[in-house]
């Protein structure tokens, strides 16, 4: 096998953008999303972990210990912004389920409390996270390419 054989492809890209096609403007914007992300997230959730109180119901514990390990992946974007964006999408995804399964249902019901009022706040906020992901990379990266092998 020649030393060739397996060399990289330089393919040819515009100025100012990533190996993946991005501009740099949409790295830094993908950036702010994952500062948000993750400041948001240890500002709210890592005092919990921190100085966990065992009297704290259990899925309160799983959740405040799931999104203490997102903030964690969130900063771990700022230095891998499309490595990551997983993470960004998930941010989306879920916020965008339960304010369309939960949160609207309810609404329309007229049974929203003081909890799920605040709640629905925080999940709205996720606007500033849709904002910056890069949904026509996305489609083209994750829905359309063609999958890894299975074997």
């Amino acid at each position: 096998m020649s030393a060739t054989a397996h060399a990289p492809v330089a393919t040819p890209r515009s100025p100012g953008t990533d190996a993946d096609g991005l501009p740099l403007w949409r790295l830094h914007a993908m950036r702010v999303g994952y500062a948000f992300m993750g400041v948001g997230l240890a500002v709210v959730k890592w005092p919990l972990v921190i100085d966990y109180d065992q009297s704290t119901p259990l899925f309160e514990g799983v959740v405040a210990v799931l999104l203490t390990a997102m903030s964690l992946l969130a900063f771990l974007g700022l230095r891998y912004p499309v490595r990551l964006l997983p993470i960004l999408i998930f941010e989306c995804l879920w916020k965008a389920i339960w304010l369309g399964v939960v949160a609207l249902p309810a609404a329309t019901a007229g049974h929203v409390d003081q909890a799920m009022s605040q709640l629905i706040m925080n999940c709205s906020v996720v606007v500033i996270v849709v904002a910056v992901v890069p949904w026509r990379y996305v489609w083209q990266h994750y829905v359309t390419a063609k999958g890894d092998r299975w074997r």
